[in-house]
């Protein structure tokens, strides 16, 4: 494996596995992300309103390009029932050749 930056990797919670799905699908259906992964219950623990707030979630990979990523945020934005969603980037250091091609294939 050499280094292959160009793919990212984004982080968004959601409240239940339904939501999730329903991101996933539509960033999917959009050719936004090659691939979505759901991660159930995981525990949040976070500041909010000046209180610390526990809650469980679903995490949400979404696995796209630079190119992409600003429709993905403002799908992201548009369709999460969140006030203040969670997006974070993650930009990859290493990537398998195979992998990054069909991936760059897929998200169009």
């Amino acid at each position: 494996m050499k280094r292959r930056p160009g793919l990212l990797i984004v982080l968004v919670t959601a409240p239940d596995v339904s939501v999730a799905r329903k991101l996933g699908r539509a960033a999917l259906d959009r050719r936004l992300i090659a691939c979505a992964n759901i991660v159930p219950r995981i525990e949040s623990y976070y500041w909010w309103k000046g209180e610390i707030e526990h809650s469980t979630e679903i995490l949400l990979l979404l696995k796209t390009t630079k190119r992409r990523l600003s429709k993905l945020h403002n799908l992201i934005l548009e369709m999460h029932p969140y006030d203040t969603p969670e997006f974070v980037v993650l930009e990859s250091l290493a990537v398998t050749e195979r992998y990054l091609r069909w991936a760059m294939a897929s998200v169009k």
